[in-house]
């Protein structure tokens, strides 16, 4: 009985390490191909000035669940070296937010929302201007 036990426990430990084996191994690869696709963006692209605004990508989204129609957005304005900002606007049927947050070599300098990130990644990848939004599974 002991041993049986045993058996089941190493059994469920070796399918459970392949399945989280296999999903780093697909997050590997996408973020490989996201720096092949950065890479090719960028030399294609001469000898353009690397510190002018020159990618853009907007993702809309519904930020509250009061509203719909997609009437928040985040918009990521960056540069050739991935530095630039983010701009969000939240907004609600009383009021709205907006926020500015700092990017510097493609990332927030602060914790950013999905779909800042989002926002960013599609500009950096030149997906833009309108891309549709995977955290809040929208299009």
């Amino acid at each position: 009985m002991l041993i049986t036990t045993w058996v089941i426990v190493g059994v469920v430990a070796g399918v459970s390490g392949v399945l989280i084996g296999h999903l780093a191994l697909r997050q590997a690869k996408a973020a490989v191909e996201d720096c092949q696709r950065l890479l090719a963006r960028q030399s294609s692209e001469g000898s353009n000035d690397l510190k002018a605004i020159r990618d853009v990508a907007v993702c809309r989204y519904d930020a509250l669940s009061e509203m719909t129609g997609r009437l928040s957005f985040s918009v990521a304005m960056i540069n050739g070296l991935g530095d630039g900002i983010v701009l969000t606007s939240i907004n609600g049927r009383s009021e709205t937010r907006t926020y500015v947050r700092p990017v510097v070599g493609g990332k927030g300098q602060q914790q950013l929302s999905p779909e800042e990130e989002e926002a960013v990644r599609g500009a950096r990848l030149g997906l833009g201007p309108l891309i549709p939004s995977r955290a809040s599974g929208t299009l």
